[in-house]
Protein backbone atom coordinates (compact mmCIF):
# COMPACT_ATOMS: atom_id res chain seq x y z
CA UNK A 1 0.00 0.00 0.00
CA UNK A 2 1.18 3.56 -0.67
CA UNK A 3 2.47 5.65 2.24
CA UNK A 4 0.44 8.72 3.22
CA UNK A 5 1.37 12.41 3.10
CA UNK A 6 -1.18 14.55 4.90
CA UNK A 7 0.03 18.13 4.48
CA UNK A 8 1.80 20.43 2.06
CA UNK A 9 4.62 20.79 4.59
CA UNK A 10 5.17 17.04 4.44
CA UNK A 11 5.26 17.23 0.64
CA UNK A 12 8.12 19.73 0.78
CA UNK A 13 9.91 17.69 3.45
CA UNK A 14 9.71 14.59 1.28
CA UNK A 15 11.03 16.27 -1.85
CA UNK A 16 13.87 17.98 0.05
CA UNK A 17 14.88 14.68 1.64
CA UNK A 18 14.81 12.94 -1.75
CA UNK A 19 16.80 15.73 -3.36
CA UNK A 20 19.45 15.56 -0.64
CA UNK A 21 19.82 11.80 -1.03
CA UNK A 22 21.12 11.78 -4.61
CA UNK A 23 23.13 13.80 -7.10
CA UNK A 24 21.13 12.44 -10.02
CA UNK A 25 18.18 14.13 -11.71
CA UNK A 26 14.92 13.24 -9.96
CA UNK A 27 11.69 12.76 -11.91
CA UNK A 28 8.54 12.69 -9.79
CA UNK A 29 5.13 11.92 -11.24
CA UNK A 30 2.04 13.52 -9.75
CA UNK A 31 -1.20 11.80 -10.69
CA UNK A 32 -4.84 12.32 -9.78
CA UNK A 33 -8.36 12.62 -11.10
CA UNK A 34 -9.36 15.59 -13.29
CA UNK A 35 -9.63 18.62 -11.01
CA UNK A 36 -7.79 17.00 -8.08
CA UNK A 37 -5.30 19.86 -7.79
CA UNK A 38 -2.23 18.36 -9.48
CA UNK A 39 -1.16 21.63 -11.08
CA UNK A 40 -1.77 23.55 -7.84
CA UNK A 41 0.42 21.08 -5.96
CA UNK A 42 3.27 21.25 -8.48
CA UNK A 43 3.17 25.05 -8.42
CA UNK A 44 3.31 24.96 -4.60
CA UNK A 45 6.36 22.69 -4.71
CA UNK A 46 8.06 24.91 -7.28
CA UNK A 47 7.47 28.04 -5.18
CA UNK A 48 9.05 26.35 -2.14
CA UNK A 49 12.25 25.24 -3.86
CA UNK A 50 15.25 27.38 -4.81
CA UNK A 51 14.80 29.04 -8.19
CA UNK A 52 15.99 26.90 -11.08
CA UNK A 53 16.12 23.62 -9.16
CA UNK A 54 12.85 22.22 -10.51
CA UNK A 55 10.74 22.36 -13.67
CA UNK A 56 7.11 21.32 -14.22
CA UNK A 57 6.37 19.13 -17.26
CA UNK A 58 2.61 18.52 -17.69
CA UNK A 59 1.42 15.38 -19.47
CA UNK A 60 -1.31 17.48 -21.10
CA UNK A 61 1.04 18.75 -23.79
CA UNK A 62 0.55 15.37 -25.45
CA UNK A 63 -3.18 15.83 -26.06
CA UNK A 64 -3.98 14.89 -29.65
CA UNK A 65 -4.99 17.98 -31.61
CA UNK A 66 -8.65 18.75 -32.17
CA UNK A 67 -8.26 17.90 -35.86
CA UNK A 68 -6.81 14.48 -35.02
CA UNK A 69 -9.58 13.82 -32.49
CA UNK A 70 -12.16 14.69 -35.15
CA UNK A 71 -10.45 12.36 -37.63
CA UNK A 72 -10.55 9.54 -35.09
CA UNK A 73 -14.12 10.25 -33.99
CA UNK A 74 -12.95 11.01 -30.43
CA UNK A 75 -13.82 14.69 -30.07
CA UNK A 76 -16.42 13.94 -27.40
CA UNK A 77 -13.89 11.86 -25.43
CA UNK A 78 -11.11 14.44 -25.20
CA UNK A 79 -9.08 13.70 -22.09
CA UNK A 80 -9.60 9.93 -22.23
CA UNK A 81 -6.46 7.72 -22.18
CA UNK A 82 -6.60 7.08 -25.94
CA UNK A 83 -6.77 10.81 -26.81
CA UNK A 84 -3.09 11.44 -26.03
CA UNK A 85 0.19 10.61 -27.73
CA UNK A 86 1.20 8.38 -24.81
CA UNK A 87 4.28 7.00 -26.57
CA UNK A 88 5.48 10.52 -27.32
CA UNK A 89 5.17 11.34 -23.63
CA UNK A 90 7.12 8.22 -22.64
CA UNK A 91 9.86 9.18 -25.10
CA UNK A 92 10.05 12.64 -23.52
CA UNK A 93 10.46 11.14 -20.05
CA UNK A 94 13.18 8.84 -21.38
CA UNK A 95 15.03 11.84 -22.80
CA UNK A 96 14.69 13.68 -19.50
CA UNK A 97 16.17 10.65 -17.78
CA UNK A 98 19.07 10.15 -20.18
CA UNK A 99 19.86 13.46 -21.92
CA UNK A 100 20.91 15.35 -18.79
CA UNK A 101 23.68 17.28 -20.55
CA UNK A 102 21.36 19.14 -22.93
CA UNK A 103 18.20 21.23 -22.86
CA UNK A 104 15.03 19.23 -23.67
CA UNK A 105 11.96 20.93 -25.13
CA UNK A 106 8.38 19.75 -24.65
CA UNK A 107 4.86 20.71 -25.85
CA UNK A 108 2.53 22.72 -23.59
CA UNK A 109 -1.27 22.51 -23.65
CA UNK A 110 -3.16 25.82 -23.57
CA UNK A 111 -6.71 25.54 -22.24
CA UNK A 112 -7.78 28.85 -23.73
CA UNK A 113 -7.44 27.36 -27.22
CA UNK A 114 -7.69 23.64 -26.30
CA UNK A 115 -4.50 22.91 -28.25
CA UNK A 116 -0.78 22.38 -27.57
CA UNK A 117 2.18 24.47 -28.74
CA UNK A 118 5.16 22.36 -29.76
CA UNK A 119 8.47 23.02 -27.93
CA UNK A 120 6.80 25.65 -25.76
CA UNK A 121 8.46 24.43 -22.55
CA UNK A 122 12.04 23.50 -21.75
CA UNK A 123 13.88 21.48 -19.12
CA UNK A 124 17.36 22.98 -18.88
CA UNK A 125 20.38 20.71 -18.62
CA UNK A 126 21.08 21.99 -15.09
CA UNK A 127 17.59 21.11 -13.80
CA UNK A 128 17.79 18.73 -10.82
CA UNK A 129 14.10 17.97 -10.23
CA UNK A 130 11.39 17.37 -12.84
CA UNK A 131 7.76 17.32 -11.69
CA UNK A 132 5.51 15.75 -14.28
CA UNK A 133 1.76 15.70 -13.66
CA UNK A 134 -1.20 14.09 -15.36
CA UNK A 135 -4.03 11.59 -15.12
CA UNK A 136 -2.60 8.38 -16.52
CA UNK A 137 0.91 8.00 -15.14
CA UNK A 138 -0.02 4.71 -13.45
CA UNK A 139 -2.13 3.25 -16.26
CA UNK A 140 -0.86 -0.06 -17.59
CA UNK A 141 -2.30 -0.03 -21.12
CA UNK A 142 -2.62 2.04 -24.32
CA UNK A 143 1.05 3.02 -24.29
CA UNK A 144 1.02 4.44 -20.75
CA UNK A 145 2.70 1.34 -19.30
CA UNK A 146 6.13 2.77 -20.12
CA UNK A 147 5.65 5.85 -17.94
CA UNK A 148 6.23 4.43 -14.45
CA UNK A 149 9.65 2.95 -15.23
CA UNK A 150 10.95 6.41 -16.17
CA UNK A 151 9.83 7.96 -12.86
CA UNK A 152 11.61 7.81 -9.50
CA UNK A 153 8.41 8.15 -7.50
CA UNK A 154 4.72 8.61 -8.25
CA UNK A 155 2.40 10.53 -5.92
CA UNK A 156 -1.38 10.24 -6.10
CA UNK A 157 -3.33 13.37 -5.15
CA UNK A 158 -6.49 12.58 -3.20
CA UNK A 159 -9.22 15.18 -2.60
CA UNK A 160 -12.89 15.31 -1.66
CA UNK A 161 -14.90 14.52 -4.80
CA UNK A 162 -17.55 17.20 -4.24
CA UNK A 163 -14.87 19.88 -4.01
CA UNK A 164 -13.06 18.42 -7.02
CA UNK A 165 -16.18 18.41 -9.20
CA UNK A 166 -17.03 21.96 -8.18
CA UNK A 167 -13.52 23.13 -9.11
CA UNK A 168 -13.63 21.22 -12.37
CA UNK A 169 -16.99 22.70 -13.37
CA UNK A 170 -15.75 26.22 -12.66
CA UNK A 171 -12.59 25.56 -14.68
CA UNK A 172 -14.62 24.47 -17.69
CA UNK A 173 -16.71 27.65 -17.40
CA UNK A 174 -13.57 29.77 -17.15
CA UNK A 175 -12.34 28.37 -20.44
CA UNK A 176 -15.52 28.83 -22.44
CA UNK A 177 -18.22 26.28 -21.62
CA UNK A 178 -21.59 27.58 -20.45
CA UNK A 179 -22.81 26.50 -17.00
CA UNK A 180 -24.87 23.54 -18.20
CA UNK A 181 -22.18 22.24 -20.55
CA UNK A 182 -19.49 22.62 -17.88
CA UNK A 183 -21.57 20.71 -15.34
CA UNK A 184 -22.36 17.94 -17.84
CA UNK A 185 -18.76 17.53 -19.04
CA UNK A 186 -17.35 17.41 -15.48
CA UNK A 187 -19.82 14.72 -14.46
CA UNK A 188 -19.82 12.90 -17.78
CA UNK A 189 -16.64 12.60 -19.85
CA UNK A 190 -14.38 13.76 -17.01
CA UNK A 191 -15.95 11.41 -14.49
CA UNK A 192 -15.48 8.40 -16.76
CA UNK A 193 -11.80 9.30 -16.90
CA UNK A 194 -11.71 9.90 -13.13
CA UNK A 195 -12.83 6.32 -12.48
CA UNK A 196 -9.96 5.04 -14.64
CA UNK A 197 -7.48 7.16 -12.68
CA UNK A 198 -8.93 6.14 -9.30
CA UNK A 199 -8.41 2.46 -10.13
CA UNK A 200 -4.64 3.04 -10.41
CA UNK A 201 -4.17 4.76 -7.03
CA UNK A 202 -2.94 1.66 -5.18
CA UNK A 203 0.15 1.54 -7.42
CA UNK A 204 1.41 4.96 -6.28
CA UNK A 205 4.36 5.37 -3.91
CA UNK A 206 2.54 8.01 -1.86
CA UNK A 207 -1.05 9.17 -1.42
CA UNK A 208 -1.22 12.92 -0.81
CA UNK A 209 -4.37 13.92 1.05
CA UNK A 210 -5.32 17.53 0.31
Amino acid sequence: MPDLINSLDQVIERINAFNASTNKRIIIGIVGKPGAGKSTLTEHILSNLPKGVATIVPMDGYHLSNSQLARLGLADRKGAPNTFDSEGYVNLLRRLRNDIDKDVYFPVFHREIEESYAADGVVLAKTKIVLTEGNYLLLNEMGWQGVAEELDEIWYVNIDDDLRLDRLTKRHQKFGKDADAAYAWARGTDEVNAKIVEATASKADYIINL
